[in-house]
């Protein structure tokens, strides 16, 4: 006899019990990670005991409502945005040159200080350069015999002696957390208009596949060495004419040599998984670069994202402008050179919080290392002093403001971190804030101010106050 229909079903009953149980245990699993009980607490200052300097774990205190009139940088961990890939510098000659001149001890204390993920600042996104840059000590590509169209002649043999074996020693202090992009100054001077790489000039039409070749070569024959390519750009600075290495692309005829031969010979040879960048030049015209190459589908679905430096004012806005308009393609900081002063500390602080809170997936800084004399390089120098220097008579490195400064960042958003809301109400004080993969979150504060400035980071109807130095950075983890 059949049960009625008013009877219940015990076996659904059960299963529902069940599943109201495992809901229930969720809940108060992720309200009891949110309830969030202390946060350790780093701070940088203008002061040689103050770099990075360890403050230990501070409590928070039940605060429903912000005041409007405190000082306050809140923060929602109930929605993300853009993904990080990475942070990290640039093995550049001049670089690898310094770095393999020092006593091997004092090498090893480098790599640990940049790229060791628990007791340094554990880079894990780096760039180098296809063949010279103004920052090598001479001019040089990998194939200099003229007309070589099938590249017989290409050969990384000249990057043997110290580039790859500081690569190397980069990856093993890793623990292999470490990803490479390479980008090149310029073509060799046999395949442009110029007949010369330094001076702008252009790519000749005879030789469009020529050079995609070039780059094929290059990533397969640095991944035999041991050393796999995650990214490429197309051309460093692509509207600069230098008195270094330089090529000109305007937005047309980068976007085309993507469409119609880099692009193509890319997933031709197997390396559809590498990503390819547009633009590598200044926030100022970044929007109309993406524009030309992204509304061209056929070039578009080549091209994972576009790359970006800070050296022709702020144009922060535009960088969103970029994802705003172009929300699936990706957006990445390439090169910050820079003094190693305080101020150009400071600097380097707001231009990381800037660019992160408008989009942008990672950022690296120019030359990991550079000599005495800010070298060497071939065409004369641009700072006094780089974010580390090694006095190579002494065989002393000396880890100057930005090295700390970018440490915060880079020690603790870690690839994979998502974006989250980060608010301020007070236009002193400027902030980001990421969710890590292992769910702990990093906030970074910069206070805008040369004074001392008291202030608090509110998240959950919960705070915790702060006092900040002049142009001090403040980083928390909770």
């Amino acid at each position: 006899m059949n049960s009625p229909d008013y009877f219940p079903d015990f076996h659904n009953l059960r299963s529902l019990l069940i599943v109201l149980f495992f809901c229930v245990f969720l809940t108060e699993s992720y309200t009891q990670q949110k309830d969030y009980k202390e946060a350790e607490v780093y701070v940088t200052a203008e002061s040689p005991e103050r770099l990075l300097n360890y403050q230990g774990f501070r409590a928070f205190e039940p605060l429903e409502q912000p005041d409007e009139n405190y000082p306050t940088i809140m923060v929602d961990d109930d929605k993300t945005f853009q993904t990080i890939e990475g942070f990290g510098g640039s093995f550049t000659d001049a670089a690898a040159i310094t770095f393999g001149k020092l006593p091997q001890d004092v090498q090893k204390q480098f790599l640990m200080a940049c790229f060791d993920p628990v007791g340094g600042n554990g880079y894990t996104l780096c760039r180098t350069t296809i063949h010279s840059c103004d920052y090598s000590d001479e001019m040089y590509t990998y194939d200099d015999i003229y007309g070589d169209k099938d590249l017989k002649h290409f050969s990384i043999e000249h990057d043997q002696q110290y580039r790859i074996p500081m690569i190397k020693g980069a990856m093993e202090a890793s623990s292999g957390n470490l990803r490479f992009f390479a980008s090149p100054w310029s073509p060799p001077a046999w395949m442009k208009t110029n007949n010369e790489m330094k001076h702008g000039g252009k790519l000749k039409p005879e030789y469009n596949q020529t050079w995609a070749d070039y780059f094929v070569k290059y990533i397969k024959a640095y991944e035999a060495a041991g050393i796999p390519m995650w990214g490429l750009t197309v051309q460093n600075e692509p509207m600069a004419t230098q008195v270094w290495e330089s090529c000109i692309f305007t937005a047309a005829e980068e976007k085309n040599f993507v469409k119609n031969h880099l692009g193509p010979t890319l997933h031709k040879n197997g390396l559809a998984d590498v990503k390819l960048m547009i633009w590598d030049h200044n926030r100022g015209i970044i929007y109309q670069r993406a524009e030309v190459a992204y509304e061209d589908p056929e070039a578009s679905k080549y091209i994972w994202g576009t790359a970006f430096h800070w050296y022709v004012g702020d144009h922060f806005a535009n960088v969103r402008m970029v994802h705003d308009a172009f929300p699936d393609k990706k957006i990445l900081y390439t090169e910050a050179g820079m003094g190693g002063s305080w101020r150009s500390a400071t600097n380097l602080a707001r231009n990381i919080i800037m660019d992160l809170n408008n989009w942008a997936n990672g950022w690296i800084f120019w030359n990991l290392i550079l000599d005495q004399d800010n070298g060497p390089r071939h065409a004369g120098g641009l700072f006094g002093t780089n974010i580390v220097n090694a006095d190579l008579p002494t065989g002393e490195v000396t880890y100057n403001p930005p090295h700390y400064i970018f440490g915060h960042f880079s020690r603790f958003i870690k690839p994979g971190a998502k974006r989250i809301p980060c608010t301020s109400n007070n236009d002193d004080f400027i902030a980001t804030a990421f969710i890590n993969p292992d769910g702990k979150i990093a906030v970074v504060i910069l206070n805008l101010r040369n004074k001392e400035q008291l202030g608090q980071m509110w998240i959950e109807e919960k705070v915790i106050k702060f006092t900040s130095p002049p142009n001090g950075l403040i980083t928390m983890i909770f």
